[in-house]
């Protein structure tokens, strides 16, 4: 039995004619009736009563077209969904990003994906690059949003956004009401800041950006995600160097001012493994490198 078999049955039990569904099928009408004779004799019962006025369904042909109308249904959802996994549109997303990517990139990202590709469903980690490179590794994540740079000849990455420093002061700060600040101000504040494993490249921008301005910060307190570390700024803890897209985070009892002068630009890249053949990942790659993100 193949499924031309099936499809011919189908098309002969919708039609009740045997000429019809012939020129229906583009096929002459004996091959038709011989391959329904061939189906039937398969099967061992009649699926149809034959008269030279009319053609019925038997009362098995009745529930063979039932079961079989069934199958011919899943077949088809079986293709659409092979097709739609094919081109990256069915399946599950598993995408890490650094707490800044949640301020500036991400939003935008997402809802473009959301739009083109409703079906893949999204998992989201806001995670340290650190994390995210091992998560990476060990497989539990797809893509990821980072602080490059990266060392590793097993992962690809690729910049997708660029973006100034800024400082962030307590509102009560002697530099608060000022417009640009130099970074030799700060002399003698206490930083806070993240630990340098979690994002290697940023950290040792900010330090250099210091030792150039005449000092190596007082580094009075650590914390893990950006969103904290501005928290703690609004304790007056201390001040912060940290990415642009952070002013988005409105947090009472903060100040953001731009450094003067203006600072080298850091990246958020976009992260994958290099073996990594998904056609769902690569539709993400695909989308993302369609935006343009203007630096910041």
């Amino acid at each position: 039995m193949e499924l031309r078999h099936l499809r011919y049955f189908v098309t002969v039990a919708e039609e009740l004619h045997f000429g019809r569904a012939a020129e229906k099928l583009h096929i002459a009408q004996p091959p038709l009736s011989q391959q329904i004779r061939q189906l039937e004799a398969e099967l061992g019962f009649e699926l149809f009563h034959r008269t030279k006025r009319n053609v019925q369904l038997t009362d098995a042909g009745q529930i063979f077209l039932g079961e079989v109308q069934q199958i011919m249904k899943q077949l088809q959802q079986a293709i659409h969904l092979g097709r739609q996994t094919s081109r990256g549109e069915l399946g599950k997303l598993v995408v890490g990003f650094v707490s800044s990517a949640a301020y500036s990139i991400l939003p935008e990202i997402l809802r473009c994906f959301r739009e083109q590709v409703p079906s893949v469903s999204l998992e989201l980690h806001e995670l340290t690059t650190d994390q995210q490179l091992e998560w990476l590794q060990s497989g539990r994540m797809d893509v990821g949003f980072i602080r490059p740079p990266v060392e590793d000849d097993t992962l690809i990455w690729e910049t997708v956004f660029q973006e100034s420093l800024i400082v962030a002061l307590p509102e009560s700060h002697r530099l608060a009401n000022q417009g640009d600040v130099d970074l030799s101000l700060l002399t003698h504040e206490p930083f806070i800041l993240f630990p340098r494993v979690l994002a290697p490249g940023l950290y040792d921008l900010i330090i250099s950006l210091c030792q150039q301005a005449g000092f190596s910060p007082d580094v009075a307190q650590e914390a893990i995600q950006m969103q904290t570390i501005i928290s703690l700024v609004a304790a007056d803890m201390g001040v912060a160097i940290a990415p642009a897209s952070l002013q988005n985070l409105q947090r009472t009892g903060v100040v953001y001012r731009q450094i003067h002068p203006p600072t080298p630009k850091v990246a958020i890249a976009m992260i994958w493994r290099k073996t990594e053949i998904s056609p769902t990942i690569q539709k993400f790659l695909q989308i993302v490198r369609e935006l343009t993100f203007s630096p910041s």
